[in-house]
């Protein structure tokens, strides 16, 4: 993937200008598409267009992350994998995909138009990377990168925003697009940052992840701070060719049933990734793939369920919120998609959202106005938002009780808490309902994400709010 998505975008230029437009491109014959053309898709193996030397994406002895989910999807499809090596350098999309040499490219930017895309699977960002010692706050206008000697590559957004902030002259440029046999630019970021040739690297996140990882362990990564007008996160999708419908809606299924595991095999590999609304998910090391461990050709896939280490705590989750949460509750009933909806079906659940809301300012006085936050979840959910907070006021706790038990009908009904995916409020929420003496309770970690992603219906709503 070389320098992240924007150096692809930029390879992909260079290649039309080159005249290198495969048959199956954008433009003139992305206008003639006809999708009554049959697949052109192997269907006796996966042949994925793959790097031979571009960690941690791929490589020729199977080690990179879209190694793993290539696993995932043949897996899903009963067939083996085999790999078209070509370097993801200018040409690569015609020499491969364009040629018909194989059917699948991994990992692609969901706006690339040189190909059609898969729905994304995941997003993620361009970090700073510092030592644990620098006080930065991940903001390019913080004064205290003007006496910084700051690494990042030309023609990137980060690079983009030294520009604009005046520090080009504190840049150390590293190359854009390589051969990645041969040159590793975020990982000689890096390292540059561990042994003080550089105090700051500004970087594609997995890219940078990954080398921490593998290079400095110690080492710091925060996303960078978005500005009016530079696109700093981008969603990654899958890449065919198009004129092929068919092989799109396979993958998309595929994707979306096994979301679980490949955000398990991202987090082992340190990307960091961003939930629907922009905000960091916290990565967590994983029982196949710790901070230091090296994945190989033939290693257990990380699974949700291998991959959940977290202990229940013995109270409620006081902080950081947005985080990898337990595997269930303990006395609750833990549901995925499947489950709900089989719920819904058997009887007559309560769901009850408790994604947070910014709540009425105190003092305000009566002539001015207040507009109520909106919501889409779960459809005919009730949006109970804050109520999973680690503490709630006695007000809250007794609004929230009572609400629970009209709701219930004095607990004839499962009450089914959910927020997001990684949301530790829903885990706290379900947890206090148990303490106030209700036994039919189920926890839903998907969320509303997961949900949508199931084709599932949403209604958009305002938050309850206890009464003053």
């Amino acid at each position: 993937m070389m320098g992240g998505p924007t150096s692809r975008r930029l390879t992909i230029a260079a290649a039309l200008c080159a005249g290198a437009v495969m048959a199956a491109a954008g433009g003139p014959a992305r206008a003639q598409e006809n999708t009554a053309n049959p697949d052109v898709v192997d269907r006796t193996e996966l042949r994925v267009c793959a790097d031979p030397g571009n960690l941690p994406y791929s490589n020729d002895k199977g080690e990179g992350f879209e190694n793993r989910i290539a696993e995932i999807v043949a897996e899903e499809l009963g067939l083996p994998v085999r790999y078209t090596w070509f370097p993801q350098t200018i040409g690569f999309v015609r020499r491969t995909l364009g040629e018909k040499r194989c059917d699948l490219i991994i990992g692609v930017a969901a706006t690339n138009e040189l190909m059609q895309n898969t729905n994304p699977y995941y997003n993620s960002t361009y970090v700073m990377v510092h030592r644990k010692d620098a006080a930065l706050t991940g903001s390019l206008g913080d004064p205290a990168l003007a006496g910084l000697k700051i690494g990042a590559q030309p023609r990137t957004p980060a690079a983009s925003l030294l520009a604009r902030h005046g520090l080009l002259g504190h840049m150390k440029s590293y190359p854009l697009i390589v051969d990645t046999r041969l040159e590793k630019p975020a990982r000689a970021m890096v390292a540059d940052v561990e042994n003080g040739t550089i105090d700051v690297a500004l970087a594609w996140g997995p890219l940078a992840g990954y080398w921490i990882r593998e290079v400095a362990p110690d080492l710091v990564m925060v996303p960078i701070e978005s500005e009016a007008g530079t696109r700093l996160s981008f969603l990654m999708s899958m890449g065919i060719r198009y004129n092929e419908p068919d092989w799109k809606h396979r993958l998309n299924r595929i994707l979306r049933k096994r979301k679980d595991d490949i955000d398990a095999i991202l987090a082992a590999y340190n990307v960091p990734l961003l939930d629907r609304r922009g905000q960091l998910i916290k990565a967590q090391d994983t029982a196949e793939a710790g901070p230091k461990a090296k994945p190989v050709k033939g290693a257990p896939v990380p699974t949700a369920k291998t991959a959940n280490t977290i202990a229940e705590p013995e109270g409620y989750r006081m902080d950081d919120y947005r985080a990898p949460v337990p595997a269930g509750l303990a006395g609750a009933r833990t549901v995925d998609v499947e489950g709900l909806i089989a719920l819904r079906k058997s009887g007559d659940p309560v769901l009850i959202d408790v994604f947070p809301a910014a709540r009425k300012p105190q003092g305000r006085s009566p002539d001015q106005i207040w507009r109520e936050p909106k919501r889409a979840t779960i459809k005919g959910a009730h949006w109970l938002a804050n109520m999973g907070f680690g503490a709630l006021s006695d007000h809250e706790e007794s609004a929230f009780r009572a609400e629970l038990e009209r709701l219930s009908d004095n607990g004839k009904r499962t009450l089914v808490f959910f927020c997001e995916p990684q949301c530790w409020m829903s885990w706290n929420a379900a947890k206090r309902a148990l303490t106030y003496g209700f036994d039919k309770v189920a926890w839903y970690p998907g969320g509303v994400a997961r949900w949508s992603e199931a084709d599932q219906l949403l209604e958009e709503m305002r938050p309850w709010r206890p009464a003053e």
